[in-house]
């Protein structure tokens, strides 16, 4: 299965990320909208994105019946997938699960954030974490996965090993993606397209590489392009 490409729309107008959008929508099977343009928009910047398949990428982590309550609040919007933070614990992953389930097939994809790609093992380390992102990502996926999340966003780095521990089953979305020669941006632990691909990602979040370009249309077609088998 070819993965799919999903452009990060990284800004706070409106505007532009309409641009960037219609640009792009031909080569991409979804967009992502972050924090920093919900934050600045809301509830009518998401409007603005009907019909276009939505990576809502909220990142929740709050006590569960907080949570549960996010979820409701962003139902209306219909994104195709929502963020939580896998840290967040059991019981708040399941209280997301039970606040979405009531949508049936139309609920959103609930994706559990394992470790950002911004942090590596000496970060990690920091924080008190220890033994590596590698066993953070897994202890991790199997306490979301077993809580009702049904997928993660893990880095490239950590698919080869998700798929071995989980199979095919969950929704493996992977950012800190970076075409031959880009540069990280801030990311710890990245890929190129066609290796995330070939580990086994179903999805991929390409920001600046896409919008930053001259055409951001052209380069997402030539990123799509090299994920065809």
């Amino acid at each position: 299965m070819t993965a799919g490409l999903i452009a990060a729309l990284d800004t706070t107008e409106p505007a532009t990320a309409q641009n960037w959008a219609r640009a792009v929508t031909p080569h991409c099977g979804m967009v992502k909208l972050g924090l920093e343009y919900f934050l600045a928009n809301g509830a009518p910047g998401m409007k603005l994105f009907h019909g276009t398949p939505v990576f809502l990428d909220l990142k929740l982590h709050d006590i569960p019946n907080t949570v549960a309550g996010a979820v409701r609040a962003v139902l209306p919007l219909q994104p195709a997938m929502l963020t939580l933070h896998a840290a967040g614990g059991a019981a708040m992953i399941a209280a997301a699960r039970a606040a979405a389930d009531p949508e049936g097939e139309a609920r959103p994809i609930l994706l559990a954030v394992t470790v950002l790609t911004s942090l590596d093992g000496e970060a990690l380390h920091e924080t008190g974490i220890a033994g590596g992102a590698r066993q953070q990502v897994l202890r991790l996926a199997r306490l979301a996965l077993s809580a009702g999340a049904d997928g993660l966003v893990c880095s490239a780095h950590e698919v080869s090993m998700l798929r071995d521990a989980f199979g095919a089953a969950p929704v493996l979305v992977v950012p800190g993606i970076r075409p031959v020669g880009s540069d990280a941006g801030g990311q710890a632990r990245v890929m190129t397209p066609r290796e995330a691909a070939d580990a086994g990602a179903d999805w991929l979040v390409v920001g600046r590489p896409i919008t930053q370009a001259i055409d951001p249309g052209r380069a997402a077609q030539m990123i799509a392009a090299s994920l065809v088998a």
